[in-house]
């Protein structure tokens, strides 16, 4: 696992007052290793907690030490039950707050539900309904990494520090792609152009941008008030109005934009779950020459079949941060490879707790990026 340790964070560490509890909300065991990586890191135990599910799936949290007084960091990284996911966190924080925490900080590396974060016809927007639910519980402060949106941060009434993984990331490329020089960052479509520029211009690299792949559901109807009558009626609309319609869209052939040809590519994104997108822009990029191709994401949900629709697709490697534990899909598919973002997590909680400006772990980051 690659691991990023600047020299100015490797001395601040284990440098925290007292009053700090740091408890890990999963019963999942495999969703522990970040805590106990950040526990680690900090110098502290783990906090002494039971979550567990009774026999009718009910969600049972006890806290077995006082919190009374207390900064209680709560770290919930999102098993593939999900929901279950949610309620342990939201029980927990209730806990805490009903057992007179001084303060209750979720460390939530990836946001749940977050590519639901916009209206479509008669939808909801189930981001803001999380965001409501863990502040209604009782959480004061919320630690999280890569939003999905950056606009997700407006859902909650409480302090909200979206961390980047991207400082990892291009560290990874410079330091394990040996020809890095030699390659291009790619957008697998127009939506991530944004981040890929952030990447090609931090590493004085070029950019290319895939255009014309099929339409995702990310992208489609993302306007809630798109939901025109199927019929007109004449009650409904007067004889005189006439309400001009959009022009269906029609995706155009795919068309990589930018030179590709004998250089390896990068693709950039922040969530890689349902793997087809990045198939396909694989493809179409060996076809334009490219001979090497890199995926690097935040987020490794990688669900359902993905590892091995990876193992056999033309991507070379699949570099994913541990936001998410994803150590089962490794062993099926020898292409993933894991950056360690605890480090940055750890600095955060050390800062907050102890009342210090978090400014130091957002330098040089950009409105854009």
């Amino acid at each position: 696992m690659f691991c990023l340790t600047p020299p100015e964070l490797e001395t601040k560490m284990n440098i925290t007052k007292g009053g700090l509890v740091l408890f890990s909300a999963n019963s999942n065991s495999s969703c522990m290793e970040l805590s106990k990586k950040i526990a680690e890191r900090l110098g502290v135990e783990m906090g002494k907690v039971q979550v567990y599910q009774e026999p009718n799936r009910e969600t049972r949290v006890q806290i077995q030490e006082s919190v009374r007084g207390k900064d209680v960091f709560i770290i919930q990284t999102v098993s593939k039950d999900v929901n279950t996911t949610i309620m342990e966190l939201l029980i927990m924080v209730y806990a805490c707050k009903t057992s007179c925490a001084k303060s209750i900080i979720g460390v939530i590396p990836y946001f749940p539900y977050s590519k639901q974060c916009k209206m479509r016809k008669r939808g909801s927007i189930v981001s803001k309904l999380l965001a409501s639910m863990m502040c209604k519980a009782g959480l004061t402060h919320l630690i999280t990494m890569d939003l999905h949106q950056k606009e997700i941060q407006g859902f909650f009434n409480i302090p909200v520090d979206n961390l980047r993984a991207s400082p990892f990331l291009l560290q990874y490329i410079q330091e394990e792609i040996p020809d890095y020089r030699n390659a291009v960052i790619v957008a697998k479509s127009p939506a991530s152009a944004k981040r890929a520029q952030s990447f090609a211009e931090r590493l004085r690299l070029g950019i290319a941008v895939i255009h014309g792949e099929a339409q995702d559901a990310e992208s489609d109807l993302v306007d809630g008030r798109h939901s025109p009558p199927m019929v007109r009626s004449v009650a409904a609309i007067h004889p005189s109005l006439e309400i001009p319609m959009l022009i269906p869209k029609e995706k155009p052939p795919i068309t990589v934009v930018g030179d590709v040809g004998g250089r390896i590519a990068i693709i950039v994104d922040d969530i890689i779950d349902d793997v087809d997108s990045f198939l396909a822009a694989a493809e179409t990029l060996k076809e334009r020459g490219a001979y090497k191709i890199f995926v690097m994401a935040t987020h490794g949900l990688l669900s359902s079949d993905a590892p091995r629709l990876i193992e056999e697709s033309a991507i070379d490697e699949v570099v994913v941060t541990n936001t998410i534990p994803h150590e089962i899909q490794k062993l099926q598919c020898p292409k993933i490879k894991t950056v360690d973002i605890s480090m940055i997590l750890s600095e955060a909680i050390r800062r907050i707790h102890n009342g210090e400006s978090m400014s130091y772990l957002f330098r040089n980051i950009g409105l854009d990026d």
